[in-house]
């Protein structure tokens, strides 16, 4: 059982634009998410969730200013912590860091959630757009 030593904290970005909600690829290719990152010294989680969606999707705007909720998931031996954001979306790249290794699709809700595997990030991925999104 993992100690409160093992949890790792990481900031995440639902980013929404025209009704649609933007997933990428993991880094190995095998699943879609949305984009993030773990926490660095000196920067808030929002500060990450922000940069992680331009790392890995190209994409900035706005966050909402309280994070829609949490979720934990498992990998590799260690307990990671995940702080959410929905993030508008005010502007989208043709090109980005990571795109070499991210692909970046636009889905409704009901596709993402189809789509997203976790069952912590999908349950704040319907009620983040529940009535906002379709």
């Amino acid at each position: 059982m993992a100690s409160s030593l093992d949890v790792i904290r990481q900031a995440a970005a639902i980013p929404v634009q025209d009704g649609l909600i933007c997933v990428v690829t993991s880094r190995s290719g095998k699943r879609w998410v949305v984009p993030k990152g773990c926490l660095e010294p000196g920067k808030t989680v929002a500060e990450i969730a922000l940069q992680e969606a331009w790392e890995e999707a190209g994409l900035t705007g706005e966050l909402e200013p309280e994070p829609l909720g949490s979720y934990v998931y498992s990998k590799m031996g260690f307990q990671y912590h995940v702080t959410v954001f929905r993030m508008q979306v005010t502007e989208v790249a043709p090109d980005w860091p990571e795109r070499e290794w991210r692909e970046r699709m636009w889905l409704t809700r009901s596709q993402a959630l189809l789509q997203i595997e976790e069952p912590g990030l999908r349950e704040l991925i319907r009620g983040a757009v529940a009535s906002r999104v379709g």
